[in-house]
């Protein structure tokens, strides 16, 4: 009767020790390094707290197998030689399992080789494509992915928008960074597959102030419309530039700038602006068919009612890149464990995940996995983003 009685405690316990177990289990590693200060830090922050947000989240739901994520967080300061730095910690002293981010493309390049070498997985948070893609200048790519959406991909989504509205004659301003010549790169090497010429080309470095001579030369050039390839000010200077020296033809910012601090910048001048971006930025303009409908909307809940970081960091379209990022790192863990040639396939095998910024389908050639239907087109009207007419 003793006997029977111990049994049926322990079934009863059972449910309440469950979480103890989980505590005490071994955590597994997770790095994560954004730009939290410099240059890029209105990128790095938000991004930071959404990744804290996830692996909140996925400890809630009994971590990996039983085994919770502790999340190693670095600041690469916007600096691509801190960026390799705090990479060779997270390998070589905290033994992490897999990395999340960095913020930048140039980060992204400095870090590379040093994840390929050490063979750990790391899923990017950057814009530009070079981190994967390979050839003997570039490096390979094997433990290396990335979640926002390709340069390319957000490039064919302007083309074909510009294309359709009959805008062939197009002025061009790209930043003097990485992310600003990766997309100068796509942008001269689709233009002829979309019937668009380049009437005049110009550059900027993302430091200035000033872009008023670009400008005018390209206002000289009589185009049917501006393109600006550059993320953070730099792109609402151009737009107040625009507007100071009259400048009547519509312009489009690259899928870095849907923010909205890029209208809080520009001000007036950004109105009617037009850009490709995740579909987060449209998410109350999604039909109800939309498979990422629902999962957007648990993100801009969980975002704004629950962790409350919309009070400082308004949602943008970089938003959703951690949360995604983590998301298919995890799941990969669940399937595979944490040795780092098995993960690396599980991640790659990834197919059908359904993300806030889009439905990745990963394969060895492609380690980003999203296509053009993962963009929409929106415009600032009224000093807000919605999709564009």
């Amino acid at each position: 009767m003793k006997n029977r009685l111990v049994r049926i405690f322990l079934v009863a316990a059972l449910p309440c020790l469950m979480p103890l177990w989980t505590q005490a289990a071994e955590p597994i590693k997770l790095g994560a390094f954004f730009a939290l200060s410099g240059p890029a830090a209105h990128i790095g922050t938000p991004t930071k707290l959404v990744a804290d947000m996830v692996v909140d989240q996925i400890n809630k739901g009994g971590g990996i197998n039983g085994r919770p994520i502790e999340l190693i967080i670095g600041d690469t300061e916007s600096d691509p030689a801190k960026a390799a730095t705090i990479a060779k910690k997270f390998i070589f002293t905290d033994k992490v399992a897999a990395i999340i981010g960095p913020t930048s493309t140039a980060e992204g390049m400095n870090v590379k080789k040093i994840v390929e070498e050490a063979s750990v997985p790391t899923f990017m948070t950057v814009g530009g494509d070079p981190v994967i893609m390979g050839g003997e200048k570039l490096g390979s790519y094997n433990y290396v992915f990335k979640s926002p959406q390709r340069s390319s991909t957000a490039v064919k989504k302007l083309f074909g928008y510009l294309k359709d509205k009959k805008l062939t004659k197009v002025g061009l301003l790209t930043a003097s960074d990485a992310f600003g010549k990766d997309g100068l790169v796509w942008l001269e090497k689709l233009a002829p597959d979309f019937g668009i010429t380049f009437v005049g080309k110009e550059s900027f470095g993302p430091s200035d102030t000033d872009m008023t001579a670009q400008l005018t030369k390209i206002k000289n050039a009589d185009p049917q419309a501006l393109v600006v390839w550059t993320i953070g000010p730099a792109g609402a200077i151009v737009a107040k530039n625009k507007a100071q020296l009259g400048i009547k033809v519509p312009l489009f910012q690259c899928h870095g700038q849907p923010d909205p601090k890029y209208i809080e910048l520009a001000g007036k001048a950004s109105e009617g602006d037009r850009m490709p971006a995740t579909k987060l930025m449209a998410a109350a303009q999604l039909p109800d068919s939309d498979p990422q409908k629902k999962v957007i909307q648990e993100f801009i809940r969980l975002y704004k009612d629950v962790y409350h970081y919309d009070n400082q960091f308004p949602i943008n379209t970089h938003s959703g890149y951690a949360w995604d990022a983590i998301y298919i790192v995890t799941n990969a863990m669940k399937k595979a464990g944490t040795d780092p040639k098995a993960l690396r396939n599980a991640i790659e095998q990834t197919q059908g995940y359904v993300g806030v910024s889009g439905i990745y389908n990963l394969t060895p050639e492609d380690h980003n996995g999203l296509g053009v239907d993962s963009m929409v087109m929106v415009q600032v009207k009224d000093g807000k983003f919605v999709l564009a007419e």
